[in-house]
């Protein structure tokens, strides 16, 4: 990218158009910005960077030498900085309605977040260490759309990774002056399709004697030897987007990348070999609280967007006036979550210099979230009933004047002003966002993105003020004790209403008996 120039979506395609290996339906695809599968996801992403060059000073920020990045890439030093930064990827949110949950400030997020810790990262390794800061440098000033591969396949569960029939995970099987040489899959490649590079890491635990699975590097989608495979796509599959609105311009893709024996040049090498620094990348660092604060901005965005739906869902078949109750309790439901948001900010802390969001309330929003997400989902299918059942087949039927005219007297909207086409657009929107296939793999995503729910109510254990708790507990009980004791009530023999036991001369032994 030139010096002084923001990336556009234009800069963003043609940074698509190189030679992958993306393979989907047994086919090898290579120019994904022009398939079917992809195409109009990709331009959405493009989309975003328009947006952004369109609003310089929302979106970005000087990183010197008259250059600009995408407010992701920044690193607040205060709360200011970091609500500008918020404000920044709440506006990128509301153009997709927080459907791309790796987006590219998700990634940049994470990294910048790691990077606030360099020191941990020269404790590990001074070359390593110097790799991942010149890597973040160069990937901030070309505004690199980046994805991430951190879990490893699920595999056979009941068995260790060493103990697994085939080594499936992505592994160091060779050591070569130009780097070390990776074999193995890593998921879920969300966003790979449509993205410019990944970034590899392990975000579960690895045990002493797994040092092969211990790296993590970033590398080029289209090196030789990383072959993407994408799971189904909801886009190709999308009839229109008026029939299928969401899944036709937002479906992110979800993929495992396969690496085939890759050499992964030393520059790009951040962690080698050390299982703990794995764990530590994450978690004794900002980078954790990071990317999941990116994941609660969108979120906010996109329960914002689902408590619309539901209200239109009232509106349109006459209900309002009978469920406002609800959907005010909903309404508060998803204020919470907004609050925690605003209080991480407002209650942040500082690691070194920089400011970083409160870990606890984020832990309590994924908590929060995780239950909140499916219990909405399933809320605005009561609120909404038959009626998203029996939706015509497509917009095709609109162009027939005599199954027009059916739909015109059946398909009747309480809205003012709204007829058959109204309502069928409003149904169609609704029923990509809760009951589509599109609409079933987010509902998983919310779930389980950010781990298992006993995963992210551990942290929430691990990261609340327990001790402050206990000293008000203990507080109390003090009290309490010294009434009791002062008051002489607590001899042999009576209990603290001063009733006789008869515990002092045994009469009161075997009673039960």
């Amino acid at each position: 990218m030139k010096p002084g120039a923001v990336k556009d979506g234009r800069a963003h395609l043609a940074a698509l158009d190189t030679d992958r290996q993306v393979y989907l339906d047994g086919e090898l695809i290579t120019r994904v910005a022009e398939h079917p599968a992809f195409a109009e996801s990709c331009r959405a992403i493009a989309g975003l960077y328009d947006f952004q060059a369109a609003n310089q000073e929302l979106m970005t920020f000087d990183i010197g030498d008259g250059r600009r990045a995408n407010r992701a890439w920044h690193m607040p030093r205060s709360y200011e900085d970091l609500v500008a930064k918020r404000v920044a990827m709440t506006a990128w949110a509301e153009l997709h309605a927080g459907y791309m949950g790796r987006s590219p400030d998700h990634l940049a997020c994470a990294v910048s977040g790691q990077l606030m810790n360099l020191d941990l990262f020269e404790e590990h390794n001074p070359r390593c260490a110097k790799a991942y800061w010149d890597y973040y440098q160069w990937a901030r000033a070309n505004d690199i759309f980046l994805t991430y591969v951190i879990i490893n396949p699920q595999g056979d569960r009941s068995r260790a990774w060493g103990d697994q029939p085939k080594q499936i995970t992505a592994h160091i099987v060779d050591e070569g002056p130009d780097g070390p040489v990776v074999r193995g899959a890593k998921m879920l490649g969300t966003g790979s399709i449509m993205a410019e590079e990944v970034f590899v890491a392990n975000l579960q635990p690895l045990q002493s004697g797994e040092e092969d699975l211990a790296i993590s590097f970033a590398l080029p989608l289209d090196t030789p030897g990383v072959k993407i495979v994408s799971r189904k796509s909801f886009e190709q599959h999308a009839v229109s987007p008026f029939d299928n609105p969401l899944s036709h311009r937002f479906d992110e893709n979800d993929a495992i990348i396969y690496f085939d024996d890759v050499t992964v040049p030393w520059e790009r090498v951040f962690v080698y070999r050390n299982t703990d620094m794995c764990r530590r990348q994450f978690h004794d660092t900002p980078g954790h609280v990071y990317q999941n604060y990116q994941a609660q901005v969108r979120l906010v965005v996109k329960l914002r967007f689902l408590l619309a739906v539901a209200r239109r869902l009232t509106e349109t078949i006459g209900t309002l006036n009978m469920v406002q109750t609800k959907l005010g309790e909903l309404a508060a439901r998803v204020a919470t979550v907004e609050g925690l948001l605003f209080g991480m900010e407002a209650s942040g802390t500082h690691v070194g210099e920089y400011h970083v969001p409160n870990r606890h309330l984020l832990y309590s929003a994924q908590v929060t979230t995780q239950a909140l997400y499916p219990a909405l989902i399933t809320e605005i299918r009561e609120l909404a009933g038959g009626g998203l059942i029996m939706l015509p087949s497509s917009a095709a039927d609109l162009s027939s004047p005599e199954v027009a005219s059916v739909l015109d007297s059946t398909l009747v909207s309480a809205r003012e002003g709204e007829g058959a086409y109204e309502r069928m657009k409003f149904l169609k929107l609704a029923w990509d966002a809760i009951g589509s296939e599109f609409a079933s793999r987010h509902t998983q995503y919310e779930m389980f993105y950010a781990g298992a729910q006993f995963v992210t109510q551990g942290h929430s254990f691990r990261t609340y003020d327990w001790d402050g708790a206990d000293r008000l507990l203990d507080r109390m009980l003090e009290g309490n004790d010294a009434e009791w004791r002062g008051a002489g009530q607590l001899d042999a023999g009576r209990d603290r209403t001063g009733h006789d036991t008869g515990e002092a001369d045994g009469s009161g032994a075997g009673e039960a008996g």
